[in-house]
C-alpha cells in the first residue's frame, strides 16, 4: 500500500494534469470527431457550423475514437461485441485511412485514450489493457485486469496511472506503475550442485492493481478536474459511485435515477456531471451531489463530449441518428446534427500545426 506522502504526490500530479487538460480555450479551434457505427466511418466535423467536412472508413464496428495531442492522427476501436481485434488509424492531416492495426489476441478493443505519446485501449474479451507504439508499429504493453468486460479507459498524461471500468464485474480497476526492487540473490542450491552466479540486484517496472466494487453495470466514468475523485455511472441500478482516487475507496453513492447510464462527463469547471441515460441526460450538481435536471435528448444516448471552450456538450444518440448539442449555461438542447447512422464515440482533434 502506498505511503501517505506517495498518495499526496499522486494527488498533486493528477491535479496538475487535470487542471492543464480542462483549461478553457480562448477560441474554438480544431475538429469534432464522431463515429457512425451503422455507416462504419469517422466523420470530421467543423465545430463552428456543425457540418461534416469529410468522412473516412474505419472498420466494421467502430465504437470509440481518440486523437493524438497534435491532432495529426486518430485511432478507432473495432469492437464486434468482443470478437474483433483491430484498431483503425487515420491520418487527419491528409484525411485518409491507413492500414488497420491487428491487436491479435487482444480481442474486443473498446475504450481508447492517448497518453505519453501513444494510444491505449481496452480489450474486453481478453480482460486486458493494451498500448500501441506508433513508432514500432507494435503493441508494447499488455496489462491484465482479471475482470469481466474491461470497457472504458483513462490513462494519466505521463502514462503511469490508469482507471478502467469492468461492466459485468461491477468494478473499477485502478492501476499504478511502481518501481519494484529485486529481493537479492536466489536461495542456495541443494548440496552437491554448483550455484550459478547470482545476478546483481536490479529494479524493474511493475503495476499494482486495486479493484474496487461499485454498482452493477459500471461503465461510463470521469475524473474530477482537481484529480481527486473518480465518478462512475452504474447502468444496472442508475446510481453513481464516487471513488476517492488517492485512498482508493468508495466514499459516496449518488441515487441519480440514471438507469442505463453508460457515459458520465464533468463540465470543465467541475460544477456539474452529465450522465447519458436512455433519452435523458441527467445533470448532477457536484457540490450538493443532487440531480438538478433531466435534459430530454434523442433515444439511445451514448457518448458525451465537452468542447474545449467549455460552453457546449455534445451527446451522441444512436437510436435517434443524431448528435445533440447542449448549451451548458442554460442546460438546454439548442440543436442537433447528423453524421450518419448510429453515432457513438466522439473525440476532439486539435488543429494541426502548419509546417
Amino acid at each position: 500500500m502506498k505511503s501517505v506522502s506517495a498518495a499526496l504526490a499522486l494527488a498533486c500530479l493528477l491535479c496538475g494534469s487535470a487542471a492543464l487538460s480542462v483549461a478553457p480555450a480562448a477560441a474554438q479551434t480544431g475538429s469534432l470527431l464522431v463515429l457512425s457505427k451503422r455507416d462504419h466511418n469517422l466523420a470530421v466535423v467543423d465545430p463552428a457550423i456543425l457540418v461534416v467536412k469529410y468522412k473516412v472508413p474505419v472498420g466494421d464496428d467502430p465504437h470509440e475514437v481518440i486523437a493524438s495531442t497534435d491532432g495529426h492522427w486518430a485511432w478507432v476501436t473495432n469492437y464486434g461485441s468482443g470478437a474483433f481485434h483491430s484498431l483503425a488509424m487515420i491520418d487527419l492531416a491528409k484525411g485518409k485511412a491507413l492500414p488497420s492495426i491487428d491487436t491479435g489476441a487482444l480481442t474486443g478493443p473498446h475504450g481508447l485514450t492517448f497518453a505519453d505519446g501513444k494510444p491505449w485501449f481496452t480489450a474486453e474479451s481478453a480482460k486486458a489493457i493494451g498500448r500501441y507504439d506508433p513508432a514500432t508499429h507494435k503493441v508494447d504493453l499488455i496489462l491484465g485486469t482479471g475482470q469481466n468486460r474491461t470497457h472504458m479507459l483513462f490513462v494519466s498524461p505521463n502514462g503511469k496511472h490508469i482507471v478502467t471500468t469492468n461492466v459485468n464485474s461491477g468494478t473499477v480497476s485502478l492501476l499504478d506503475e511502481e518501481l519494484m526492487k529485486n529481493q537479492g540473490p536466489p536461495p542456495p542450491p541443494p548440496a552437491g550442485l554448483n550455484a550459478p552466479p547470482a545476478p546483481p540486484p536490479t529494479a524493474r517496472i511493475d503495476w499494482n492493481e486495486t479493484v474496487i466494487k461499485v454498482g452493477p453495470g459500471s461503465e461510463g466514468f470521469d475524473i474530477t478536474p482537481d484529480g481527486h475523485e473518480v465518478w462512475v455511472a452504474n447502468a444496472g441500478d442508475g446510481t453513481v459511485s464516487v471513488i476517492d482516487w488517492v485512498n482508493k475507496k468508495v466514499t459516496a453513492t449518488i441515487a441519480a435515477d440514471a438507469k442505463g447510464g453508460n457515459r458520465l462527463k464533468f463540465t470543465l469547471d467541475g460544477n456539474f456531471a452529465l450522465v447519458s441515460a436512455g433519452s435523458d441526460v441527467v445533470v448532477i450538481n457536484t457540490t450538493t451531489r443532487k440531480v438538478i435536471k433531466r435534459i430530454p435528448v434523442g433515444k439511445g444516448g451514448g457518448g458525451i463530449l465537452m468542447e474545449p471552450g467549455g460552453g457546449r456538450a455534445f451527446v451522441a444518440c444512436g437510436a435517434a441518428d443524431f448528435v445533440y448539442v447542449i448549451d451548458l449555461a442554460s442546460m438546454t438542447v439548442t440543436g442537433h446534427f447528423s453524421v450518419g447512422g448510429e453515432p457513438d464515440g466522439m473525440a476532439w482533434a486539435a488543429p494541426i500545426a502548419k509546417k
